[in-house]
């Protein structure tokens, strides 16, 4: 009785061991089949950090594929605050280099962070300046490379184009109203560690960075050079305050070249105060058109064959009354009897904007 007792404890305590153990194989099974590739993410996703890679913005074209903003390569400053064992010799070597203040480079190396920008301090640095960080091989630090704007024209087309930011991000102009397109999608080395920030000897992953759709514009190049020079030799001719050009293809709407002055270099627009940066002039300003609308109204009197510029004539008084308003010539005694021909040469206004207009009056629906 005592030694049945005994033997069924013993299977009870085998199958339950069995259980345990089936369980257990169970378990693993699950981990290390199953969910491998789930855990394995959530490891590399705690483990791995990334350096970023910035994507190239799209480029700016004119209508005959000739760019007008481009990018070009720079290099920006990481630190790896953990990875740094002498913090006070890399500060001090840095700041050397970068000509700044020891105790800024020492703060962003003493920051409790796993990845650490240096930032404004060891961006957009010249190849000289990386080269001779990198040449110093320290751990705990890095060089990576960032893409620039860049504005090949410097001030031309300054107001449509716009600027960026130091992170590439469009501030006004094109680059602002099209930011989403022309901004690509960035990329990154990623690397592993530990929860201290000591390097794991395991296999960097590169994710290589995607730029932005290029931009096309009507614009044609050698049009706006052209407006641009006009318009340099208008402000050193005439002194201005400002001055404006547009140019328009007549058959299709399209803007041809569009310039302003004063203008700003895209490429250092902060050296510039904010109305001039921020002011299009072409498209923001009003400006009466005066005499220059004259050539419109006669223009379509001629279309419609109801003036003859060689043999109808016109009497200038100086002064008429239409339709209730007086109108009068910028000459206050008046041209006198004239062909429209010399209405047009002397900018007569009652002849440009009366005497067509009378012509006119039963057509009044064409203009």
């Amino acid at each position: 009785m005592f030694k049945s007792e005994i033997n069924k404890r013993i299977r009870i305590t085998f199958l339950i061991v069995l259980f345990v153990f089936i369980v257990i194989i169970l378990k693993v099974f699950y981990i290390e089949v199953i969910s491998y590739n789930k855990l394995n993410t959530l490891a590399n996703n705690l483990w791995s950090r990334n350096l970023e890679i910035t994507a190239d913005r799209g480029k700016i074209y004119d209508r005959n594929g000739k760019i007008i903003a481009d990018n070009i390569t720079t290099t920006s400053l990481v630190f790896i605050p953990n990875q740094i064992k002498d913090k006070e010799k890399v500060s001090k070597e840095i700041s050397d280099i970068l000509n700044v203040d020891y105790n800024l480079i020492y703060k962003h190396a003493s920051k409790k962070v796993s990845i650490e920008r240096v930032h404004p301090e060891g961006r957009k640095l010249s190849y000289d300046i990386a080269e001779k960080i990198n040449n110093l091989k320290l751990d705990g630090v890095y060089l990576l490379k960032e893409s620039k704007r860049y504005y090949p024209y410097n001030t031309l087309l300054s107001h449509t184009l716009g600027y960026v930011g130091i992170d590439n991000q469009g501030l006004s102009g094109l680059e602002l109203m099209y930011d989403k397109y022309l901004t690509g999608t960035n990329g990154a080395i990623k690397y592993f560690s530990d929860g201290k920030g000591n390097k794991l000897k395991k296999e960097e992953v590169y994710e290589s960075p995607q730029k932005g759709m290029n931009l096309t514009l009507t614009i044609d190049l050698d049009i706006q050079m052209e407006a641009e020079k006009e318009l340099d030799n208008i402000m050193t001719k005439y002194e201005p305050e400002d001055a404006i050009i547009l140019a328009a293809d007549p058959n299709t709407g399209e803007i041809l070249a569009i310039a302003n002055r004063p203008a700003f270099d895209s490429n250092n627009y902060k050296d510039y105060d904010i109305e001039t940066i921020n002011r299009n002039l072409a498209i923001w300003k009003t400006y009466e058109p005066g005499s220059t609308f004259k050539i419109l109204t006669v223009a379509a009197s001629i279309e419609e064959k109801e003036v003859n510029l060689f043999e109808d004539k016109f009497y200038d008084s100086g002064s008429i009354k239409v339709e209730n308003a007086r109108i009068k010539c910028w000459k206050h005694e008046g041209h006198g009897e004239e062909t429209f021909l010399e209405v047009v040469e002397n900018s007569c206004n009652l002849g440009v904007n009366t005497g067509t207009y009378l012509n006119l009056k039963k057509n009044l629906q064409i203009i």
